[in-house]
């Protein structure tokens, strides 16, 4: 009705042409229509298939799925059979060893039922046996008595004096034996000993006397002093005589060598290459030439200006070159050519003092350590061969007796003698004279605090008076009084057992209880 409308309206209103493009628009709308239709339903014919293949193939991965587990399933459950058998038999045969291993305890058992009766038996023999031993004893006994006419305990006593006497006799035979023994064996263990003492405080001490350090710009001087495979070090120390020791010390490189004018010849030289940077074999030898000429001079005027010092005169020029020696020579930190001059001195007062010979004293003492400037190759004691050496050089023989008598190796002549061997001994016992290297020092105090920390209960501990005692600080509630004096007697056998001192070192165990409270 309302197409008629419109179509009569545009016939009315519109165009001859107007009608049949609306006809055609209707037709082609309509037709649009009905391909936008079919192919929607194409469309959805399409999905329709797509889904019914995706289920299909869901349907079929789940088949899949449920016969893989199925099959797993059924391959644990045959496992777990298996397991299960596996246990059953093991538990079976394990049944059938405990079953054997009860009736093994239950055949022991009655073995040690049998032998318990068996046992009891022989126990109440072997009593029955010894009651009758007892009663057969005692019969003896009295009987032993009756015949000897004394009781057991006069025999005991009689005995025992028998006893003692011979156990007298064997013991005073016994003791004569070992006098004899010990004076036989007492020189062998007293070198035993002393070689001893030397083993355990030998090297720190041959380090502290044979050793010089040469101190170096940087570190490089060192490769410079090695040279080119060794050359130049090789040539030095062959020239020089000394070990020249590269190590890693920080710039710095040690000389090391028993002869003590040798080894300051040898730093002297190597301080002066250091210096001059030119270090090579030629080179080396000069200097080292020149330094020896040096070195010698000096030690002639050391030896002159000594002698002139201690006021002694007339000596021959080779004995003020030797006894000159002795400025690069040290005893416990004294110099022994200012140890010279001092005992000169001491000896010329004291000879003074009493009225014996004051030259032959004052000489005998400047002279008496002349051996220890000896090349260490000669064989001999220094007071020997200091003795030796002073008579080769027309030297008074009661001189060379005292230089060769100060340490008792021959009998003293003269009252010289005896004046010379006092002042050497009170040259060198005066405090500061002689010294302990500082670090052997410190070290000694480290070992005596760790040998106390070391022991249970101690708290702290302090080593005092340069070394001469320990004070230890124990924990009271810990140490009682007892332990207290254990303690520090267990300090003291081990610092005896371990250490190297001389004189005595006082071990004291301190233990403090307080008891403190406050009046409010």
């Amino acid at each position: 009705m309302n197409y008629t409308l419109i179509l009569t309206q545009g016939q009315q209103a519109g165009p001859p042409w107007m009608l049949p493009a609306v006809i055609a628009l209707i037709i082609g709308l309509a037709i649009g229509w009905l391909i936008a239709v079919q192919m929607a339903k194409a469309k959805q014919e399409r999905l329709h298939e797509t889904a019914r293949e995706i289920i299909s193939a869901a349907e079929e991965r789940a088949r899949q799925t449920e016969l893989d587990a199925k099959a797993a399933a059924l391959k644990i459950s045959q496992q777990a059979e298996n397991d299960l058998q596996h246990k059953r038999n093991e538990l079976s045969r394990e049944d059938d060893r405990l079953v054997k291993r009860r009736e093994e305890l239950d055949r022991r058992f009655d073995q040690m039922q049998q032998r318990e009766t068996s046992l009891n038996k022989r126990q109440s023999s072997v009593d029955k046996r010894a009651n009758e031993i007892d009663a057969l004893y005692a019969q003896r006994l009295t009987e032993l008595q009756h015949v000897a006419e004394m009781t057991r305990d006069e025999a005991k006593t009689i005995l025992l004096e028998e006893v003692e006497k011979e156990s007298r006799n064997d013991m005073a035979r016994i003791i004569r034996q070992i006098e004899n023994e010990a004076r036989e064996n007492g020189q062998e263990k007293a070198r035993e000993l002393i070689a001893d003492a030397i083993q355990r405080v030998a090297s720190d001490k041959v380090a502290e006397v044979t050793t010089s350090l040469v101190t170096l710009p940087n570190e490089e001087m060192k490769g410079r002093i090695v040279g080119r495979n060794g050359r130049n070090i090789r040539s030095f120390e062959q020239v020089a005589g000394v070990d020249v020791i590269v190590d890693d010390t920080p710039e710095a490189v040690t000389i090391s060598c028993f002869d003590s004018v040798r080894r300051e010849i040898a730093r002297r030289t190597l301080s002066r290459l250091v210096v001059d940077g030119r270090i090579h074999p030629a080179y080396i030898e000069k200097i080292l030439a020149e330094e020896t000429t040096q070195m010698d001079e000096e030690i002639s005027k050391a030896g002159a200006e000594a002698a002139y010092e201690a006021g002694v005169h007339g000596l021959h020029p080779e004995i003020l070159k030797k006894i000159g020696r002795l400025k690069f020579r040290t005893s416990y930190g004294q110099n022994q050519l200012a140890h010279a001059v001092e005992t000169s001195k001491i000896a010329s007062v004291i000879a003074a003092e009493l009225g014996a010979d004051v030259e032959i004293a004052k000489t005998g003492a400047f002279l008496h350590d002349l051996g220890k400037a000896m090349d260490h190759n000669t064989e001999g004691t220094h007071a020997l061969i200091g003795a030796e050496f002073a008579k080769r050089h027309g030297v008074n023989a009661a001189i060379v007796n005292a230089i060769a008598s100060h340490h008792h190796e021959v009998d003293q002549t003269s009252v010289e003698a005896v004046i010379i061997e006092a002042a050497d001994a009170i040259s060198g016992a005066r405090p500061g004279a002689r010294r302990e290297d500082l670090e052997q020092y410190i070290k000694r105090l480290k070992a005596l605090e760790n040998i106390a920390n070391s022991h249970k209960g101690v708290e702290q501990s302090f080593a005092i008076q340069a070394g001469r005692e320990v004070r230890i600080i124990v924990r009271p509630e810990e140490i009682d009084d007892v332990e207290a004096h254990r303690i520090a007697k267990d300090i003291a056998n081990e610092i005896e057992d371990t250490m190297q001192y001389p004189g005595q070192i006082r071990v004291t165990v301190i233990r403090e209880t307080r008891a403190t409270s406050y009046a409010k």
